[in-house]
């Protein structure tokens, strides 16, 4: 042992075995937690508790799960589970820290599109939980949801549009192109696909619940980020929202994943009581019109939109410059379709830092507040 490293160090070095040496090994030298000697909880059994336990309309795990290329199934975990697992350690949920939700290239405490879906995560999974239904699913939809997300937000939408048939959107492109390599269970890929108002219904309860959980939480969290930065102050927010939601994020959480829960109860079916529902939807309208759509916004999103543009524009003239894409011809529809996916996979920064080096982008012209130096 190195006897000039620090005494910190040094005693962090001493745990690399672990204690005890008489059949087991401890992570602390005082451990005493115990559950009793018992067989593993493996996958077949977690299968058979969903089966009692959960109610009827569930997803229910089976097997491998439905996927699009066969495989074996794991010993321990259920498919909606290893499916939360695939995306947890997957380098698009990674790289979504670096990508905007609301503030671009956003720095200290503002969310990311990584921390959104994390809340979306914990809102679709507390409702999972009251409903009754199936956690692991809700919970993989949610943390998936918004892997096709491309630099800059919502901006990157309109940015990708014109050079795709079909148009972009973050929803199908991350279930059909971003998530492909993992190969998720079809229920899965269904509610992330499909968690937009503006898509056909999920075919699942749990994708039904991610739609909801991801409105409540970013009409929540933006709040909360806007009135941090002061673009708009509590006072502003309408009564309506105040009356039945107050103005903490907190309580808005709270009030609009139980009434989620309280329609399952009364109605059967995922929605929300039209008091609760009208507050949702007015303050979703204020944050549009206060912070999505206000000009500083509005600004961001051209500027957005005009280096994205840019930067496709240049891969699909050099196909041959993205990396681990097989030889396509420069201004084919394969070029475009991986120029896109390449762009649409970066981070705000290195998006940002590309335009910079490969086409000489004046940083006068990218989005405000970005750190350069």
């Amino acid at each position: 042992m190195n006897s000039e490293l620090p005494p910190r160090a040094i005693a962090w070095a001493q745990t690399m075995r672990g204690h005890g040496d008489e059949g087991l090994v401890r992570a602390h030298r005082d451990s005493h937690a115990a559950v009793g000697e018992q067989e593993v909880l493996g996958r077949e059994a977690r299968e058979e508790r969903e089966r009692l336990t959960l109610r009827p309309g569930s997803a229910y795990s089976e097997g491998a799960g439905e996927r699009a290329i066969a495989e074996a199934p794991d010993p321990e975990r259920t498919c909606f589970e290893r499916d939360r697992d695939r995306i947890v350690h997957s380098t698009a949920f990674r790289r979504l820290a670096g990508k905007t939700q609301v503030v671009v290239d956003p720095l200290d405490h503002q969310r990311t599109r990584l921390t959104h879906a994390i809340e979306v995560a914990q809102v679709a999974t507390s409702i999972a939980r009251g409903i009754g239904v199936n956690v692991s699913l809700a919970d993989a939809i949610a943390l998936g949801h918004d892997c096709g997300h491309g630099p800059g937000g919502h901006a990157s939408e309109d940015a990708f549009d014109e050079f795709l048939p079909e148009g972009y959107d973050h929803g199908p492109w991350g279930a059909d192109v971003v998530l492909t390599p993992l190969n998720l269970c079809v229920q899965t890929l269904d509610g992330i696909r499909n968690h937009s108002w503006s898509r056909p219904a999920p075919s699942t309860v749990e994708g039904e619940i991610v739609s909801w959980a991801d409105r409540i939480a970013y009409c929540a969290h933006d709040l909360e980020d806007a009135i941090h930065a002061r673009i708009i102050t509590v006072d502003e927010i309408p009564a309506e929202v105040v009356e039945v939601a107050g103005t903490a994020r907190r309580e808005q959480l709270g009030t609009f994943i139980r009434a989620v829960i309280g329609s399952v109860a009364e109605h059967g079916e995922v929605g929300m009581a039209p008091r609760e529902a009208s507050a949702l939807a007015t303050l979703r309208r204020f944050n549009y019109e206060r912070i999505y759509t206000r000009p500083a916004a509005v600004d961001q999103s051209r500027r957005v939109v005009d280096v994205l543009r840019a930067l496709v524009e240049h891969y699909v003239a050099a196909p041959s410059t993205i990396p681990d894409v097989p030889a396509v011809d420069p201004g084919s529809s394969e070029a475009v379709h991986e120029a896109v996916r390449y762009v649409g996979g970066m981070t705000d920064r290195y998006a940002f830092e590309q335009a910079i080096k490969l086409l000489d982008w004046d940083p006068a012209r990218l989005p405000q507040g970005i750190d350069r130096h």
